[in-house]
């Protein structure tokens, strides 16, 4: 074994110490994240994803034969929410936002909304991941504390939007 010193950067993950406790943050992938996204010149946003947005899955709009309305339309009268032509990008992005929520957790629902999409993702759930990019540029240091104080109780909070999932009409927890 060899002492390498105190531990300052490990897999990604920024660490420093403060009389509080130790702090972890992704800041340095955060930044890279947001600019390999082409929105650094964006504006952040205030939420992880929108209050109330209903995603479906391309295999749901078939069966109930769900069509784009003229409003969804575009420029060049191709549907807005149709299938991704290149999946693989809206998959990096996820992967991308998974390895993040190791130090932010606020944005754990919208990602684990938007994995469910991987094998067939519409333009729609792409904007919605971007929309969690917006949101990590409002702080893109945020992260975790790791508290030197002796806590000996566990605290745990949950919450239901009851069974507003347009798809299985059940509860997310």
């Amino acid at each position: 074994m060899k002492e390498l010193g105190e531990l300052r950067y490990f897999l990604g993950i920024e660490f420093s110490r403060s009389k509080d406790g130790i702090p972890m943050a992704q800041r340095k992938y955060a930044l890279e994240l947001i600019a390999e996204s082409g929105l650094a010149g964006s504006r952040p946003k205030e939420t992880p994803m929108e209050q109330n947005l209903k995603l479906t899955s391309v295999e749901f709009d078939k069966t109930l034969n769900v069509e784009n309305s003229e409003d969804d339309k575009n420029l060049n009268d191709s549907p807005v929410d149709e299938v991704m032509e290149d999946r693989g990008r809206y998959q990096r992005l996820i992967g991308k936002l998974l390895y993040l929520t190791i130090t932010r957790p606020d944005i754990s629902y919208a990602v684990q909304s938007l994995s469910q999409f991987m094998q067939s993702p519409k333009n729609s759930h792409y904007e919605a991941a971007l929309n969690v990019v917006k949101y990590i540029k409002k702080q893109p240091g945020l992260g975790l504390l790791m508290s030197s104080g002796s806590a000996e109780q566990v605290a745990s909070f949950c919450d239901s939007d009851w069974a507003s999932c347009p798809m299985s009409r059940k509860s997310v927890t």
